[in-house]
Formats: C-alpha cells, sequence, structure tokens
C-alpha cells in the first residue's frame, strides 16, 4: 500500500534526487528555489512511499483548509519517475485521497504540469482528475515554439530584428539584474499599475542558487540596456520568465534581436522555446497584443490549467 508523508527537511537530498530523475520535474521543485518565499505559504508538500521505495512527490502548501500545488509556482501537482505506470498511480492517487480526508482538507486545487516540460509522457495524473470529477476551475494560455520546426518569422518582427542591427543594438548574457528589474518595475507599472512577482533581492538569490538556470539576456545600444528577457532554462525546455524593454528599447527593436538570437541560435537545440503566458494581471483575460507579438515568431498556444477537487 502507498504511504503518504508530509515533506520534513531531512528528507531535502531525497526528495531532490527524485526531482532530477522524474519524468515531470523541474528545477523550480527543488527544495532551495520552493522555499525561497517559505514565509508566504505555509508548505505542506507531500511524498509518496512504497515500503522504502519513494514513488512520487507533490510540491503543495495549505491555507484554510484547502490544499494547493502549488500556490507559488505556476504549476505542480504530483511528480513521478519513469517507472511510473497507469494502475500504480491509482494507488499513488487513492492515497493522496485518503491522506485528505484524513487530515479533514476541503478542497485540492491541483495544477498539473504541461506536456512541454515533461521529458516522457506524464498525463495519468490528468486521467485521474477526470476519473475523481473534477473541475476544471481556471485556464491560462501560454505560446510556444516547437523548436523542431523551424519558426517562421512575421515580416513585421523581420523588419524590428533589421531595425535593431542597424541601430547597433548587440545582445549579450549579462549578470546586471538591478537594470533589468527597474526596466520590468517600470514597464509594469505604467502599463498594468502592477509589480513582478519576484522583486530584485529574490531574483538575485536564486539566480545565484541555480546560475544553469536563470539565465538574464539583455539587448544594449552602447553599454545602456533597453530590453532584457530573463530565461528559466530547463533539459527541454527554455521560458521566458519576465520579458521587458524600455520605451527607447521598443522604438528599436530591442526585444526582437534578443529572440532572434535566443531562438536561431542559443535555444536551437531544446525541444520547445515558452514565451510564457499572455494574461492580464487579474489572470483571466488574455492580452491581445502581447499574444501577437509572441505569435509572430512562430509560437502557437499551449495551456496551463487548474483544476478544482471536493474531498
Amino acid at each position: 500500500m502507498i504511504k503518504v508523508k508530509q515533506y520534513h527537511s531531512e528528507y531535502k537530498e531525497r526528495w531532490d534526487s527524485f526531482i532530477t530523475d522524474s519524468k515531470n520535474g523541474i528545477f523550480l521543485f527543488y527544495r532551495d528555489y520552493m522555499e525561497y518565499h517559505a514565509d508566504r505559504f505555509q508548505d505542506n508538500s507531500l511524498m509518496f512511499w512504497e515500503q522504502e521505495q519513494l514513488v512520487g512527490v507533490m510540491p503543495a502548501n495549505c491555507s484554510d483548509g484547502v490544499l494547493v500545488s502549488h500556490g507559488g509556482l505556476t504549476f505542480g501537482g504530483i511528480i513521478i519517475n519513469h517507472a511510473m505506470k497507469t494502475l500504480k498511480m491509482f494507488e499513488v492517487f487513492n492515497a493522496l485521497l485518503r491522506y485528505l480526508h484524513k487530515q479533514k482538507f476541503k478542497k485540492l486545487f491541483y495544477k498539473p504540469v504541461p506536456y512541454i516540460y515533461t521529458s516522457a509522457p506524464a498525463e495519468e495524473d490528468l486521467y485521474l482528475l477526470g476519473v475523481q470529477h473534477a473541475k476544471l476551475v481556471r485556464r491560462w494560455v501560454s505560446a510556444t515554439i516547437t523548436m523542431q520546426n523551424a519558426p517562421v518569422f512575421s515580416s513585421r518582427r523581420k523588419r524590428c530584428i533589421k531595425k535593431a542591427l542597424k541601430n547597433q543594438l548587440v545582445v549579450r548574457q549579462s549578470e546586471d539584474y538591478a537594470a533589468f528589474m527597474k526596466i520590468l518595475e517600470e514597464l509594469l507599472q505604467e502599463k498594468y499599475d502592477s509589480t513582478p512577482v519576484h522583486t530584485f533581492e529574490e531574483i538575485t538569490l536564486l539566480a545565484e542558487r541555480f546560475p544553469d538556470n536563470i539565465k538574464l539576456f539583455a539587448s544594449y545600444q552602447s553599454n545602456k540596456m533597453l530590453a532584457g528577457v530573463l530565461i528559466y532554462e530547463n533539459s527541454t525546455i527554455a521560458h521566458c520568465q519576465y520579458i521587458a524593454a524600455s520605451d527607447e528599447g521598443k522604438q528599436l527593436g530591442a526585444l526582437d534581436i534578443i529572440f532572434d538570437y535566443l531562438i536561431r541560435e542559443h535555444y536551437r537545440t531544446k525541444w520547445y522555446f515558452d514565451f510564457g503566458t499572455s494574461m492580464t494581471p487579474d489572470g483571466w483575460m488574455v492580452c491581445e497584443g502581447l499574444i501577437a507579438q509572441k505569435e509572430e515568431f512562430g509560437a502557437r498556444a499551449v495551456v496551463c490549467d487548474m483544476y478544482e477537487l471536493d474531498v
């Protein structure tokens, strides 16, 4: 029988090792990433054991009788390794339901890992959510390029790239997070009256912890940063966590030249290049201009979902 244990720091090495060997785990699920905002979320991550063998983990937090997988992450769900099969997943999911009942949770909010972040098919949880009649309560739309199909840029994007080159803009990897966050904060404040999810201090901390995964690429005119793209990189996918340009950068194609470099050169061997979601700050409506811009680079829609299950 599958048994469920709540995560404790003594299991950190075992947890992280399982994420590394999983088929739907990414660096965001390592404990050093999840715990940067531990003060904002009451951790209730779970580990699924079959005798002494760990067969699954679930990043999660709890609040007011609700378990969320995970409130501080874009998605989460049950992370599994390549040995997991459908019938075994039935046992894991039943163990999760028993745990929820025993702990007197009222609801489960579950955000499965989108297929573009998996190294092998891993949708056993989606099937079991259907079996349990879970309700789809939220859907975000992202824009993603399948890299094996050479993306075709629109004529407008090509013109912007030429403009950037004509104005002698250059792209390089940067560690000047202060300059980038200033551009990002001014953009979000002006356009949406909002602020980034991460502070400058948090981004700097996370980049120091995960230098192989978190990278900033920026375009410059002389030594002045005009735009930047903060990439969250995993083994099969490069994801744009933040995208921002100054007013001057927008006029000169400063973002276009970054994307041209990332898509055609730096990340050309990845399976996917994901521009991220294109939603308004409230998370319900798509920003038409934003998703149109991403689709002009050859990206197409991929969704991120959230399900609700009454316990």
